[in-house]
């Protein structure tokens, strides 16, 4: 199932608009020959994609949102929500910095930036050439956002930043990041304002590189802030908007990452039903057995209720109406799907599921890190339950 031609709304149901199925289809073709061959080697040797992500660049697919005079495609959040499933299907480690840029970086400064923030902060970074970072988290505040310890005073015509950022993504290709910093302890997460900061910059350094479990292609460090002076016109948004800007551009990121999740789960189903057609037992192809049949069933059936789920939210967003509740409900779904999919496939594999032969147990290592990042499944729940309670005034 998929949308009418310029349909907004989920009443009606027919195709994808013609648009989104050849952005579709070309980001499949592209994973399918450029991604999946080497994901394995990005994986094992954990080297950035640097020129995949110029060819993605050159796409459009890394300032997806942008209008075209910025650079950008100029499309949509659900062409978005395709291209990062095609991208992630074929690499998950390139879906999270295709994410990243899209949603996280470019995302704010396109909301809440001026038109010379978005001229300098945004028009190098649709290329694929540089990334940007988001650096919210800290070593001691992850889920709750409001509690950034990093401080940031103003000194004459500058910015001093101090402070330690953690769980960055992108943060080693980064050539740029938004930060989020306390300027008036006072008011606790009305206090929080957003900078932006060139990468490198004197004052700021980064840790060492996380050896992470999954999307291990992608660099994971702290960020570090020691007397880092930016100017004032560095700071997006105004002064203590900070917290609404993170949690507005988590919003949107959720998607990305329900996205992502669904490329990570896409693929476990295909590398599954694969090796179901191939591998024999019983003198007959293990796809003929109904074990195996229900757990590609069961796979099938995630896939599709958090696809749609992923798409509801898109088409919310881009109608201009309030998502916040699907984007959490389509990350949650496409998450769980994600670790159940890539589970039930190392099962239909067997043994074979284990080794690095096969790209399942990539598939179980990359799933587990979406449940966690962009806001946990417990915070999605939080969320979840949270808008609910609003909706039916209990």
């Amino acid at each position: 199932i998929s949308f009418f031609t310029g349909c907004r709304s989920l009443s009606q149901l027919a195709e994808l608009p013609e648009t989104h199925q050849i952005l579709r289809q070309t980001c499949r073709d592209y994973a399918d020959r450029e991604l999946s061959p080497i994901a394995a080697r990005l994986d094992k040797e954990h080297v950035y994609p640097a020129k995949q992500i110029q060819e993605l660049g050159a796409m459009g697919v890394m300032a997806m949102e942008v209008p075209e005079e910025l650079g950008g495609a100029g499309m949509d959040y659900l062409a978005y929500s395709l291209a990062m499933e095609e991208i992630s299907r074929g690499c998950a480690s390139t879906g999270v910095v295709v994410s990243v840029n899209n949603s996280l970086y470019i995302g704010p400064i396109l909301k809440f930036g001026t038109e010379e923030q978005k001229k300098q902060w945004i028009q190098p970074f649709t290329t694929g050439e540089k990334v940007g970072c988001f650096a919210l988290s800290e070593p001691g505040n992850g889920s709750d956002a409001g509690a950034a310890s990093t401080i940031a005073h103003q000194e004459g015509d500058e910015w001093v930043l101090n402070g330690t950022k953690a769980w960055i993504t992108n943060s080693w290709d980064a050539s740029a990041a938004i930060v989020f910093a306390t300027t008036d302890k006072t008011l606790k997460h009305k206090g929080i304002s957003a900078f932006l900061i060139p990468m490198p910059h004197p004052g700021l350094s980064l840790g060492k590189k996380e050896d992470k479990l999954g999307i291990r292609a992608s660099s994971t460090a702290n960020i570090i802030l020691e007397d880092c002076r930016i100017p004032l016109g560095y700071m997006l948004g105004p002064r203590g908007s900070g917290f609404k800007i993170a949690m507005q551009t988590l919003d949107s990121g959720r998607i990305g990452i329900a996205a992502q999740a669904l490329g990570i789960a896409q693929a476990s189903l295909e590398c599954a039903a694969d090796y179901a057609h191939k591998r024999t037992a019983f003198g007959a192809p293990i796809g003929k057995l109904q074990a195996i049949q229900f757990k590609l069933a069961d796979m099938a059936v995630a896939i599709e209720g958090a696809r749609l789920l992923t798409w509801k939210a898109a088409l919310l967003r881009d109608s201009k109406k309030a998502f916040t509740k699907e984007a959490a409900m389509a990350k949650l779904a496409a998450s769980e799907a994600a670790t159940f999919c890539s589970h039930q496939a190392i099962q239909v594999l067997g043994g074979m599921g284990y080794v690095t032969d096969m790209p399942a147990e990539r598939h179980y290592r990359d799933a587990r890190i979406t449940e966690i990042y962009e806001g946990t499944s417990e915070i999605q729940r939080l969320v979840i339950a949270g808008q609910l309670l609003k909706e039916y005034q209990l």
